[in-house]
């Protein structure tokens, strides 16, 4: 049968990741309209929408492609936001995991530069590197989202250039055409010391807080 994203429940510090599910829906609602000014070029659904975008979520899930999550916050016990596996990649046998992306994220903007997003990438790596044991971690955005591309650099992925006219844009007014992804990843190799500045971030984070 192959290898199938199943994301268990992966809980830090200031987030836990759970599978995406009904009972995030009020949450993410109101998260995604607390500020939109950030998601011009991110699927992030508008607060009438999401309960349709976790059914689609959900039907992706069931392809084994996807693993969804709602990132909660545990300062608030709310979700504020998303973000998933996907793509998983086996080469070298159908049943052991060689590569797998980390997208689909979004954060509600209360909720950005809280340490959320740190700690959410250093968990989905971990697991992705220490329990499947992958060879790497692929991050994909629109190739103009100077913001994302910023974040995505900021836990310590590598650029590897863009991919044009790799997937479908998100953009506002853009339905139907397609989109240049910037690519970016982390390997097996580079896990070490991009676990430990994830950490180090984490750690920064939570100083401020406490």
């Amino acid at each position: 049968m192959g290898f199938r994203l199943e994301g268990p429940v992966l809980e830090g510090e200031f987030v836990r990741l759970e599978p995406l599910a009904h009972r995030h829906a009020a949450d993410l609602a109101v998260a995604a309209e607390e500020q939109r000014g950030t998601y011009a070029f991110t699927w992030v659904p508008r607060g009438a929408e999401v309960h349709d975008y976790i059914d689609a979520q959900s039907q992706r899930a069931a392809t084994g492609r996807l693993a969804p999550y709602a990132q909660v916050s545990l300062a608030t016990g709310r979700a504020v936001g998303a973000t998933s596996f996907l793509e998983p990649r086996c080469w070298r046998s159908e049943e052991q995991l060689d590569a797998v992306e980390v997208g689909f994220t979004w954060l509600g903007a209360s909720a950005q530069g809280t340490g959320v997003n740190a700690e959410a990438k250093l968990l989905l790596f971990r697991h992705a590197f220490e329990a499947w044991g992958v060879s790497r971690v692929d991050l994909k955005t629109d190739a103009r989202n100077e913001r994302s591309r910023a974040a995505i650099e900021s836990v310590g992925a590598r650029f590897e250039g863009v991919l044009r006219n790799w997937s479908r844009s998100w953009a506002p007014g853009e339905d139907g055409r397609l989109r240049d992804s910037a690519s970016f990843s982390v390997t097996a190799e580079e896990w070490p010391r991009c676990r430990k500045r994830l950490e180090e971030r984490v750690a920064g984070f939570a100083a401020r807080r406490d």
